[in-house]
């Protein structure tokens, strides 16, 4: 077994175990039928995150029956392997951020203000949307790092603060006041003002499905996180901070400019998940950004082992289960099903030792008993 794989069997053993725990607790909760009941509430689960095959297949539906929910898991994975890199790249130089969350909304707010009140061509309006929203997450992940180099303020005690300063200042004063949208009556709207049509990302399937470019840009970004910290200077030294800032500090890296710009990064890729909310799908910033994507980031990036690629396969799979947990409330299962299970996944994944024991003892190999020593003959007298 190569060492990749050994590495990345405890996250997918987690999410089995998680998977069946779950299965489990719907079937021995159900009065009768418990073990089809849950069975058939996986495969509604299923069917609403992938496509309702068998409807299309066999029942003559129309194609909408698969890009509508693909176009919805696809929307839910970008805004998890976003948030989930955030998390993973700022593991990778050693912190810790929280700091997703709050992140997340100022970049939401940046995309919604440029698509709003910034009047440019879409060749040139949605880029800028994004650049303002990456600027913004960056800038608010910068007081973090910030605080953590020069004063010594854990990051972990800073970005958690500095989530509840965001949404104070977002949601409860900047989207109510100062931003708030006003209709062409007069009379006000909940958010701040519509973002022109060219801000808005394109949908990839036009009215089929609300899949759109986002999706595309959380891949290309996955890629490129992944090819920066292993095929780059700059990441290699990144990664070296991570895993000791004195023996780093020692070869001549530069670690405060590193963590710097690695906590920055993770602030831009929050930011960018708050544009693809507003541009794809929202349209403005909503009264309230209640979607929590920040901190299921947190989960997403420790069940991919913080491995760029690991993050957008957690990100695709948990999108999927997202998309189709409403379809279980069809036989009475709670739509929040998909939270437990991720959930239960990460608590697994945090006994990741005991994976790894238990991996590298079947793979270790049985000890052969040596041969016994030949037993000397005494010459008779």
């Amino acid at each position: 077994m190569g060492e990749r794989t050994r590495q990345a069997l405890p996250s997918v053993l987690s999410v089995l175990l998680s998977l069946v725990v779950c299965w489990l607790l719907i079937a021995f909760t159900r009065d009768e039928g418990g073990l089809a009941t849950a069975t058939a509430a996986y495969l509604q689960m299923l069917w609403g995150g992938v496509g309702d095959w068998p409807r299309f297949l066999f029942e003559d539906a129309p194609a909408t029956v698969l890009t509508r929910p693909l176009g919805e898991a696809a929307m839910k994975a970008a805004l998890l392997t976003f948030t989930g890199l955030s998390v993973a790249v700022a593991f990778k130089v050693g912190l810790f951020n929280i700091g997703a969350q709050g992140q997340m909304l100022l970049g939401a707010l940046a995309a919604a203000v440029v698509g709003a009140h910034v009047a440019l061509p879409s060749v040139l309006h949605i880029p800028a949307a994004l650049l303002g929203a990456a600027l913004a997450g960056a800038a608010w992940a910068g007081i973090a790092a910030l605080l953590r180099l020069y004063r010594g303020v854990h990051e972990v005690i800073s970005t958690i603060m500095l989530n509840w300063v965001a949404l104070r200042l977002v949601d409860n004063w900047l989207v109510v006041g100062p931003l708030r949208g006003t209709a062409e009556a007069g009379a006000s709207i909940t958010g701040t003002a519509e973002i022109h049509p060219t801000a808005a990302l394109p949908r990839l399937l036009g009215d089929a499905s609300r899949l759109n470019l986002g999706f595309v840009l959380a891949i290309v970004a996955a890629v490129a996180v992944w090819a920066w910290l292993t095929r780059t200077r700059s990441g290699f030294e990144t990664r070296a901070v991570g895993l000791g800032d004195e023996a780093a500090r020692a070869a001549g890296i530069p670690v405060a400019r590193r963590a710097g710009l690695a906590m920055a990064l993770a602030g831009a890729l929050s930011g960018l998940a708050g544009a693809v909310l507003v541009l794809g799908t929202e349209g403005r910033y909503p009264g309230t950004l209640g979607a929590p994507y920040g901190f299921d980031g947190i989960a997403i990036a420790l069940i991919g082992n913080n491995h760029p690629l690991g993050v957008g396969a957690a990100a695709l799979f948990f999108g999927v289960l997202r998309a189709g947990g409403t379809r279980m409330q069809l036989l009475d299962v709670h739509k929040s099903f998909p939270e437990l299970i991720q959930g239960l996944a990460l608590l697994f994944v945090a006994g990741r030792l005991i994976w790894l024991a238990v991996l590298r003892r079947r793979a270790a190999p049985a000890p052969v008993a040596s041969p016994a020593a030949p037993t000397a003959q005494v010459p008779h007298a």
